[in-house]
């Protein structure tokens, strides 16, 4: 079993990770672990393993970390387990994984593995592979804008924080888009594999990143106000009740110039067109 772990995820999630690990070597099981050194270096570890015909390859990270491992094992009979260790762990929220270190060692262990359907953009001719969501507007600027170390150092409320800033310099430009070929225009795009966004805020009841295709939540309402106020609906789990709120299912995604943020990490800026990946990956749940 291999873990890939992005060692600049900070001291008290490497604490946690090695909580995981001390319960499944007190149990006999045998671990490889590879810290990530650079953006897209999970990719090439997950990667280079499933050549190996690896067992399992467990991701030990956020969700950015868990696509880029996904990412790797694509086209791959090698599935994936994962140690959630993000802010947000919306993937894992979404699977109902467990948390608690024994739990995740248990479920590592017993292996019993889903099929995960990812979602795959390309931006000026390369592509990205992504296990919960894409999006583009005044979230996508949010991530663009946050510093990584006030990231680590406040967790959540870093977004919020991020926001709040946001909202006076942001413009809310409009959004082209097409859906299956339809031509639609909103304030912000929320492009989703799943129900969850942000945790465990529900954006799109029927949504699932276990079947092909994506729910495309659109926000019609700009300006600072409407922001603060979609902002105030997610905990509450109010959001699709909202004034100005469309859900539409749909295959095919086509976004046009803006920023784009996917699994809550920066992304390419550029046209970006979104489409299910050509296969899924099997992932332990338990």
């Amino acid at each position: 079993m291999l873990v890939i772990y992005n060692p600049a995820a900070g001291r008290r999630r490497a604490q946690r990770l090695w909580r995981v690990l001390d319960v499944m070597v007190h149990n006999g099981v045998k671990l490889q672990i590879a810290e990530t050194l650079h953006a897209g270096h999970a990719t090439i570890l997950a990667r280079e393993a499933a050549s190996r015909g690896a067992r399992l390859v467990v991701a030990a990270g956020g969700d950015g970390t868990i696509a880029e491992v996904a990412a790797g094992l694509a086209g791959s009979p090698t599935p994936m387990g994962i140690i959630p260790l993000g802010t947000a762990n919306v993937l894992a929220h979404e699977l109902g994984l467990p948390f608690a270190p024994r739990d995740v060692a248990s479920a590592l262990a017993f292996g019993r593995t889903r099929p995960l359907w990812p979602g795959l953009s390309r931006t000026h001719g390369q592509d990205r592979l992504f296990v919960q969501m894409i999006s583009a507007g005044f979230d996508a600027e949010i991530v663009h804008s946050l510093q990584p170390w006030f990231k680590r150092a406040f967790g959540r409320a870093a977004y919020v924080m991020q926001g709040l800033r946001e909202t006076i310099r942001y413009r809310f430009p409009r959004i082209s888009l097409q859906v299956d070929g339809a031509s639609l225009e909103a304030a912000s795009v929320i492009v989703s594999k799943g129900r969850f966004y942000a945790g465990r805020y529900t954006v799109a009841r029927e949504a699932s990143p276990l079947r092909p295709g994506f729910s495309v939540i659109l926000f019609d309402r700009s300006g600072p106000l409407s922001a603060i106020a979609y902002a105030a609906a997610l905990p509450l789990n109010r959001l699709a009740h909202m004034p100005g709120i469309r859900v539409l299912r749909g295959s095919e995604i086509q976004l046009d110039l803006h920023r784009t943020q996917a699994d809550g990490d920066p992304a390419p800026p550029g046209p970006t067109l979104i489409r299910d990946a050509p296969t899924p990956i099997e992932v332990v749940v338990g």
